[in-house]
């Protein structure tokens, strides 16, 4: 960095003898100015590697500006916490609605960007936080996705990602909702770190962590919802939450990053379901610097260091050894002829 400064001062023929006076016309000639916002962009706004990750996990009801209106207290509580980069869960404008098919539940959705994204940017703008809002997306008549936006800390609108792996399961029928995701993998250059987002069912695919990694990510975000149905024994339970988490934290070791997996909480469709919470941060190398609850709300930051990553990376260089000329049959459904 100073190896550039002075390359640049030499280049501009900025010396004690030759800089202009206080009075004089020239003080800032073009080729000062641009010296002058090189050294405030490089110097005094330096890449951080240290980032305060605030993760909210919470419930909700049926009315979706009641949960708006939550969301941006709670993404208020984590900035007051000293976040910097705050993600939402997923859908967290309304309940899990996928749990069954009814054509009412296209009423939720709304374009992206659009009211709720207008809102969330206002806010991340008056607390210099960045905010990652995963919404129910109308892109046009009959076209719907399951999609992320993301507000950097200046409210500006950095883009979308549009959830790519659509499950349908019981009690998960978003295949009859979301037109799978069609942006392909994204990262995003925010004012704190380049961040991925992913979402919910993408999470149980390494390939989407590889390529959003290889594309740069500093740090792999999944808004979620997963639960529980609340007929299952707790054994089912706990295998079901230890897979959940374990294949995300592969995510962090086999790609070098930190993952901050985020889900909502509480009881609903009737009490069938129990949100399973669970929100956790793990950091390079699968350790988790902290797990939330499986039935409280919860607020909560955690400062990470993106640096981790090149030494994670050195040390166990899993792609410096990719053999990436052997890896073409990954892209058949199934190897059988």
């Amino acid at each position: 960095m100073n190896g550039g400064y002075r390359q640049r001062g030499r280049q501009h023929d900025i010396t004690a003898n030759n800089y202009p006076s206080a009075n004089s016309p020239e003080r800032f000639p073009p080729s000062t100015v641009n010296i002058l916002y090189f050294c405030t962009q490089n110097f005094l706004h330096p890449h951080m590697s240290k980032v305060k990750v605030g993760l909210v996990q919470m419930s909700c009801t049926a009315n979706k500006d009641e949960n708006l209106q939550k969301a941006v207290a709670r993404v208020r509580e984590a900035a007051a916490k000293g976040a910097q980069i705050v993600c939402l869960q997923e859908l967290f404008t309304s309940l899990y609605f996928c749990d069954v098919e009814d054509y009412d539940n296209f009423k939720l959705a709304e374009p992206v960007p659009g009211p709720s994204t207008e809102v969330l940017s206002k806010v991340a703008a008056e607390l210099g936080v960045v905010i990652i809002a995963s919404l129910f997306e109308k892109r046009t008549q009959g076209v719907y996705h399951n999609t992320t936006a993301v507000l950097d800390a200046d409210g500006t609108y950095l883009g979308k990602y549009r959830k790519m792996h659509i499950p349908d399961d019981p009690a998960y029928y978003e295949k009859f909702y979301f037109t799978p995701g069609d942006l392909g993998y994204k990262v995003f250059k925010t004012k704190f770190a380049t961040i991925g987002v992913l979402i919910c069912w993408d999470q149980w695919y390494p390939e989407a962590a590889r390529i959003t990694a290889l594309m740069g990510a500093e740090i792999l975000f999944y808004p979620t919802a997963i639960g529980w149905a609340t007929s299952q024994d707790d054994a089912t339970n706990t295998e079901q939450y230890n897979a959940w988490q374990t294949i995300q934290r592969s995510h962090a070791v086999a790609n070098g990053v930190h993952v901050v997996s985020v889900n909502r909480v509480g009881l609903e469709q009737n009490g069938a379901m129990k949100f399973w919470g669970g929100s956790f941060v793990s950091n390079p190398f699968g350790t988790v610097l902290y797990q939330a609850s499986h039935d409280k709300e919860e607020v909560e930051v955690i400062a990470i260091d993106t640096e981790q990553t090149d030494r994670y990376r050195t040390h166990w260089p899993f792609l410096r050894d990719r053999r990436i000329d052997s890896y073409q049959p990954i892209t058949k459904r199934f190897i059988d002829e």
